[in-house]
């Protein structure tokens, strides 16, 4: 599986972004994908996941109420739909996939990062 993330950009606080993650691959359905993110000077933590078929997500608790997995399996992307966006968002965000169950980590397959900076 490759994975492309896009949508990153400059918005002001409070605004939003939607982030895209397109991936090839025919058995992309099959995956469970999540979004990471990477501030400078600190450790990648967990965004989002949202399991294969996408019954079932997962968000950080600052994330909750606030930003949205979805997918759409038919165009092979899965999406997060960042709203109210804080200064502290701001960092490199990364989409990964995985065959596997434990959607916090031992994500096989990354794609590039996309850059998002809130301004304050």
């Amino acid at each position: 599986v490759q994975l492309q993330a896009s949508g990153g950009g400059l918005v002001q606080a409070g605004g939003s972004l939607r982030l895209s993650c397109a991936a090839s691959g025919r058995t992309f359905r099959s995956y469970t994908v999540g979004w990471f993110r990477q501030a400078p000077g600190k450790e990648r933590e967990f965004v989002a996941a949202i399991s294969w078929g996408g019954g079932r997500t997962y968000y950080a608790d600052s994330m909750k109420g606030r930003f949205t997995i979805f997918r759409d399996d038919a165009k092979n992307t899965v999406y997060l739909q960042m709203n109210s966006l804080k200064p502290e968002d701001a960092a490199l965000y990364y989409c990964a996939a995985q065959s596997g169950n434990n959607v916090y980590k031992d994500y096989g397959y990354w794609g590039q990062g996309t850059q998002v900076t809130v301004s304050s």
